[in-house]
């Protein structure tokens, strides 16, 4: 029988059957010491940074460890990768097959039952939905949904062509943990998502994503029931970003939302069993705590009735307290003015579901400043009261601790320098052994740090226009090919009207903006183009693979520390001030760090790639700090000197020099 080292060895199964494989000793080393976690049952925290080739690093090892293993991801998308590519792919090599199970939340699959009602007329459509209403658009693509859903065997929405999760359509074809009837659905014995939940109770690999995981074991909820209960183990792929999600999932959250489809559900649910009979003393009751907990809802509106944003929600807000304090209690009547109903009728499920927007609510009211952060989050379509606990790191360690298997935990910024603390304090794996594993790249040589000197601070109102003329020269000895990552929409839009303007009618390059196409697109088209400009935010500082020539430059506008004006983020200032911590140094300068990481990382993607990360900001060179940023770096050459950035960008830069393009991705 073949070892690791021959797996990821010259000659080995892996580099026979795949055409781009690379033998990587970084990968062996990873895969070695993931195997013994698995066969020792241990928690293992591994940073493995692009070009280690990670994913075979840990498919390998739970392919050939004989243990049920369950695999999350960061997003559906990597699911799907791994679902239908990495897996098939490994397991033909090894001839180790293996049943493996697909697994994603229930919104993600077509409840029978609900497009059946929306074909009826759409019961639960909005208003302005409904019937001669709707849409043409919706009306096609419920067409369409109807024909695919005649041959569909998995149910997942994923393959129905152009149907996104924002279509307004979707919420009306998928069922929700409180919308579902489970065992009374007249569709059960068909249902979806019960045929995707038993195919991944009887795989010995399943694939789910962070957010399904995460429910499973906070909440045990979406009707999956225990996911972990009989895994062996659980990898945790993209792992940075299980902290902040764990935070949300171990919170609590009510919208107007989900009380305004409670009440709708509930006088569809008394109006069929009215069937035009004179209601009896129980309907009436049932109708009025219906009535009341509306008005409260109102009264509620009233109260957060101010600008869009997300607010902090302190106890000195008397009026949003007020009406919170009646919402709660009009949901608290409602199982009693349904006490009578039969256990399994759908009123009792819509009780308990009051039950528990109650209880939700009364957990968001009552807690102490101490223990968490309470937001109001106030849109176009209504609001949503929050709770973001400040430390979860005991919870997190004992769902660890309880369930008796190996967790591998893995990412590309888990440490800043050598050190893992920040990341495994805040999940309470202070025992977990930990493993950095060294890029495979020679950064030195493939790439050039330029911290260019003289720019104003990051505050001043003439710094985005400072960032736009530094990125120019830059830009043009590249030939193009630039990312350029803003911290926030407003500086994102500032940047692009100036290059906009700087270029007006001749634009040199394509100049892709996000927001103006949806994130995919956008990376497709500056891939295929060669020699684009991008200029993103957050959702393109990870996650986003732009491999050879057509990404060699990327110039970050600013430090990406969090916004203090954000409410979450203030309250966690003043917990850690008040609990006597550091709040810069331990919470916002090593998140800062770890989202640098993340946004130099898009650079150098494979050994071909060279070019050039700037980092405008200032406070590199002139704060104490900014060591801990270049510590949390690769170990790239450092300058100050743009004449030097600009030689290596035009050294580097494609031979064919590009014509004018057009301006805009639109």
């Amino acid at each position: 029988m073949l070892d690791l080292e021959d797996i990821f060895g010259h000659g080995g199964p892996l580099e026979r059957a795949l055409p781009d494989f690379k033998v990587r000793r970084e990968q062996l080393l990873m895969a070695e010491r993931v195997a013994g976690a698995l066969a020792a049952r241990e928690s293992l925290v591994v940073e493995a940074v692009t070009g280690t080739g990670k994913t075979f690093a840990y498919l390998v090892p739970a392919l050939l460890c004989g243990a049920r293993v369950l695999i999350s991801t960061g997003t559906r998308t990597l699911q799907d990768q791994l679902f239908s590519k990495d897996l098939p792919l490994v397991a033909a090599a090894l001839g180790r097959p293996a049943r493996v199970a697909l697994l994603k939340g229930r919104a993600n699959y077509l409840c029978r039952y609900r497009l059946a009602r929306a074909d009826e007329g759409g019961e639960q459509l909005t208003l302005e939905e409904s019937g001669a209403a709707r849409p043409r658009a919706t009306n096609a693509m419920l067409a369409r949904i109807r024909r695919w859903a005649r041959t569909t065997q998995r149910g997942d929405l994923a393959e129905v062509r152009g149907l996104s999760d924002s279509h307004p359509v979707w919420p009306q074809i998928t069922a929700t943990r409180e919308s579902c009837l489970g065992v009374r659905c007249p569709e059960i014995s068909r249902c979806h998502v019960v045929l995707a939940r038993r195919e991944a109770l009887e795989a010995d690999i399943v694939i789910v994503n962070h957010h399904l995981l995460l429910a499973d074991l906070a909440l045990k909820e979406d009707g999956f029931g225990d996911l972990l209960g009989s895994a062996d183990a659980v990898i945790l792929d993209e792992a940075h970003q299980i902290p902040d999600l764990a935070t949300q999932f171990f919170g609590a959250h009510v919208s107007s939302r989900q009380v305004e489809s409670l009440l709708k559900d509930l006088r569809l649910e008394l109006t069929a069993r009215a069937g035009g009979a004179s209601p009896g003393q129980g309907a009436r009751e049932a109708a009025a705590a219906v009535r009341a907990a509306e008005d409260a809802l109102n009264q509620v509106r009233a109260a957060s009735a101010r600008a869009s944003g997300r607010f902090a929600w302190t106890p000195g807000d008397f009026a949003l307290s007020a009406a919170v304090q009646g919402l709660m209690q009009s949901l608290e009547d409602v199982p009693a003015a349904l006490a009578g109903a039969d256990a399994q009728s759908a009123l009792a499920q819509l009780a308990a579901r009051a039950a528990d927007l109650a209880a939700s609510l009364g957990r968001i009211a009552a807690v102490d400043e101490l223990e968490g952060a309470r937001t109001l989050e106030v849109t176009a379509r209504g609001f949503t009261l929050s709770l973001m606990p400040f430390d979860i790191s005991n919870r997190f360690r004992a769902l660890v601790q309880g369930r008796r298997g190996a967790w591998i935990f893995t990412s590309a910024t888990l440490s800043l320098g050598e050190e893992f603390g920040h990341f495994t304090g805040r999940l309470g794996l202070a025992e977990a052994a930990t493993l950095r594993i060294d890029s495979p790249f020679d950064h030195e040589r493939q790439s050039l740090l330029y911290l260019p000197a003289g720019l104003p601070e990051p505050a001043a109102a003439s710094y985005v226009a400072a960032v736009i003329d530094t990125a120019v020269p830059l830009i043009e000895a590249a030939g193009g090919g630039a990312f350029v990552l803003f911290t926030s929409h407003r500086a994102l839009a500032q940047g692009a009207a100036l290059l906009r303007a700087r270029w007006a009618d001749a634009a040199p390059y394509r100049l892709f903006v996000q927001g103006e196409a949806p994130r995919e697109r956008l990376l497709q088209e500056f891939r295929a183009d060669g020699n684009g400009v991008l200029l993103g935010t957050a959702s393109f500082w990870e996650g986003v693979d732009v491999k050879g020539e057509a990404l060699r430059l990327v110039i970050i506008e600013k430090l990406p520390f969090a916004s203090p004006d954000d409410p979450l983020v203030r309250a966690r200032i003043e917990h850690l001030t008040a609990s006597g911590g550091n709040a810069f140094r331990d919470y916002q300068l090593p998140e800062a760090a770890l989202a640098l990481k993340q946004g130099a990382g898009r650079l150098i993607r494979s050994e071909d790639d060279y070019g050039v990360v700037v980092i405008c900001d200032p406070r590199m060179v002139g704060r104490g700090y900014g060591r801990v940023f270049l510590a949390a770096l690769p170990p790239m050459t450092v300058t100050q000197d743009p004449a030097e950035a600009r030689r290596f960008l035009k050294r580097h830069a494609p031979r064919a020099a590009p014509g004018p393009r057009a301006a805009s991705a639109r």
